[in-house]
């Protein structure tokens, strides 16, 4: 076994990697870019070394830096994670070629997948079964265009050299097919640094179901229970859930082996992932396969009460699987959800930024909790923004779902946005519930899934203002304490005025940027507030950081997050954020400029026109790129665009302008 190891890697997984090699007594190595000097895995490692700027071709893509590192500390073994180098051939053959182990599969196997028209052909020798499609070298827009005639829609392009929905597109009819192909070869070049496409059938209702196997350098080769990644937004796994639910044991040894036989087709070793579609009459069809560990091997190790990690260090070490085949034994119920700093409400942009507040489920036998974020660190917008995943467990899957909508409930994030209400409306809508879903789940549910206005949201805002009045009382008394007159009644703070009532005005900005101004009465130690032309009856009083609320009779306490002048508020699986404003802000409304500024900290990816050009509403005008997602800037009326701001691949803020629009009713937009 290896004394010492690298991790290649940042954040959640170097932090999973090292807990498991402390426990087997190897010392680890971390490396750390500009942005993360800080960070919660270097903090945790045995030693870090610094390896470059903050973007990650600059640091983390850096392999012969990195072996150089690695060499220097004394490692015998590099662990590459996931993302980043992991199922990057040259860097494993480099490692090997230098006497480094590489925890991971050979260069030769990571080759034969890294292409999926490759691994198609081998998947097809192998007799694992295929998706009809085109998967060949001839790469000309007219050869693409016709293969997609002849294949008919719906049709999904996606690059043949990577993974995580990058480079991906559904197309639905042939008017659609060129702009997907020129959308798609420039996202995959960008993520991949390769741009050849592949395309095939798409299923429109499939389960997307998953196989993880395991092999040794002996020969021997299991698979190890099965996953349903269905739950997917943009081709991204949302949740997971282990074993597959509604699978007859006839179907799970069937895909089982058919991994098996993957992976023996490409003479495989360590942790690997064989993904399939399953239709709905039981067929399924090999999708790809990826040769490393998966961000969702957390709910493998729940059911099996194994620890993958310490299987790949095991066999990258030459010693032979720990379990046969026979001796796999599955157990209970296992779900994972991948909780990310991101903003539902507005087509899931990406967030950066501090997270100021943080208050994490406690940690059993029944609740995990895999992440690289601390409370105060900094979401950069170089690198995937996700902060942790939630895993659970139970003995059956009703009673791990009640786990899991439980440990939501008590996920609290304040600083920036995040997506736990998505998640908690997935897991509680009844088609999940029923274990009745594809695929298409979340955009058939989309609305309902990402919430509208209901009854909590009015609640809310009674509870932020009882809370800005809880908080001016007791600002008021400790003032009051503090001074030569602590009986003053300017440190009541109970709204008196002279022959009047007792009355306060807020103004508070909610998290969807709408203005609430609101008078509240006050009268013998109660406040008094109409919402929506209900009477609402408030008490409350602060203690640590909760809010004790009553309203209307209704008792409850409420976690609250501060920061300067704006607070959130966390209950009912949600978090409401406002802000308080002067009293004299009127209103704040969203020009139509706003739409042609930066949405997030990015890159500017292409121009989608020219200076001059003439526009029309919603046509695409600019794209941008920020952890990992493109976002498309449209115009947001009829115009000429007169300049851009920024060329492609220039860093740009959030709420930066982009370019510069004349209306064509004589108006100027800038952006």
């Amino acid at each position: 076994m290896f004394t010492k190891i690298l991790i290649a890697n940042r954040g959640e997984i170097a932090c999973r990697i090292i807990k498991t090699a402390r426990s087997m007594g190897v010392r680890t190595v971390a490396l750390y870019s500009d942005a993360d000097k800080d960070a919660r895995h270097v903090a945790m490692a045995d030693e870090s070394f610094y390896i470059g700027a903050s973007a990650p071709s600059e640091s983390y893509l850096k392999g012969e830096h990195i072996l150089e590192i690695a060499k220097k500390s004394g490692a015998q073994a590099i662990h590459p994670g996931y993302g980043f180098l992991s199922e990057n051939a040259d860097f494993a053959r480099l490692c090997e070629d230098n006497g480094v182990a590489f925890v991971g599969p050979s260069a030769d196997a990571i080759d034969a997948m890294g292409s999926k028209s490759a691994a198609k052909e081998i998947m097809q020798a192998a007799k694992v079964p295929l998706v009809p499609g085109y998967h060949g070298e001839a790469q000309s827009d007219e050869l693409l265009v016709t293969e997609a005639n002849k294949m008919g829609f719906p049709l999904l392009i996606k690059a043949a050299y990577g993974g995580g929905g990058k480079g991906m597109r559904i197309v639905e009819s042939s008017s659609e097919v060129l702009e997907a192909i020129h959308s798609a070869r420039r996202e995959a070049s960008s993520s991949f640094g390769n741009d050849k496409l592949l395309m095939e059938r798409y299923l429109r209702q499939p389960r997307h179901v998953e196989v993880q196997v395991f092999a040794d350098s002996q020969g021997n080769c299991i698979y190890l229970s099965d996953r349903d990644c269905s739950i997917q937004r943009r081709h991204q796994k949302v949740v997971e859930e282990a074993p597959a639910p509604g699978l007859s044991d006839a179907l799970r040894k069937a895909m089982g082996e058919a991994a098996v036989a993957a992976a023996k087709a490409i003479d495989y070793r360590g942790a690997g992932t064989v993904e399939f579609l399953l239709d709905t009459d039981d067929s399924f069809y090999f999708m790809e396969m990826n040769t490393r560990l998966q961000v969702e091997h957390p709910v493998t190790e729940m059911v099996t009460g194994q620890d993958l990690v310490k299987w790949q260090l095991m066999v990258a070490s030459g010693s032979e699987l720990p379990l046969t085949q026979d001796e796999v034994r599955i157990h209970g119920h296992s779900f994972e959800v991948r909780i990310y700093a991101e903003d539902p409400q507005n087509d899931f942009l990406p967030a950066s930024g501090k997270l100021n507040f943080l208050r994490e489920p406690e940690q059993s036998m029944h609740v995990r909790i895999d992440s690289g974020i601390r409370e105060n660190d900094v979401i950069s917008n170089f690198y995937d923004p996700m902060i942790a995943k939630l895993i659970v467990w139970d003995e059956s899957r009703p009673r791990a779902l009640q786990r899991l909508v439980h440990a939501l409930a008590s996920y609290q994030i304040s600083g920036l946005k995040h997506n736990i209400e998505f998640l908690a409306n997935i897991v509680e809508h009844q088609s999940f519930v029923d274990a009745d879903f594809s695929t298409d789940f979340i955009e058939r549910y989309g609305d309902a899934l990402i919430g509208q206005v209901t009854n909590d949201e009015h609640t809310a805002l009674a509870l932020a203002a009882l809370y800005q009045l809880c908080a001016r009382k007791a600002a008021a008394q400790a003032s009051a304490v503090n001074s030569r007159d602590p009986h003053s009644p300017w440190g009541q703070a109970s709204g008196f005025r002279l022959n009047a009532s007792s009355s306060h005005s807020l103004s508070l900005l909610d998290g969807q940027q709408q203005l609430h101004q609101l008078s509240v009465d006050e009268v013998a130690g109660k406040y008094l507030l109409t919402l929506n032309d209900v009477s609402l009856e408030l008490r409350g009083s602060l203690h640590d950081e909760q809010l004790h609320a009553e309203i209307n009779g209704h008792r409850s306490k409420v976690a609250v997050s501060h920061e300067g002048e704006e607070f959130t508020l966390f209950f009912n699986s949600g978090s409401y954020h406002f802000k308080v404003m002067q009293t004299e802000v009127v209103e704040e409304q969203a020009s139509s400029e706003d739409k042609l500024k930066a949405p997030m900290n990015g890159t500017v990816v292409t121009h989608l026109a020219q200076v001059g050009d003439t526009v029309e509403a919603g046509q695409g005008l600019l794209v941008m790129e920020a952890m990992k997602m493109e976002y498309t800037i449209e115009a947001p009326f009829n115009g000429t665009v007169s300049e851009f701001y920024f060329s492609p691949g220039e860093l740009v803020s959030d709420g930066a302008l982009l370019l510069n629009v004349t209306e064509h009713a004589g108006q100027a937009e800038e952006a």
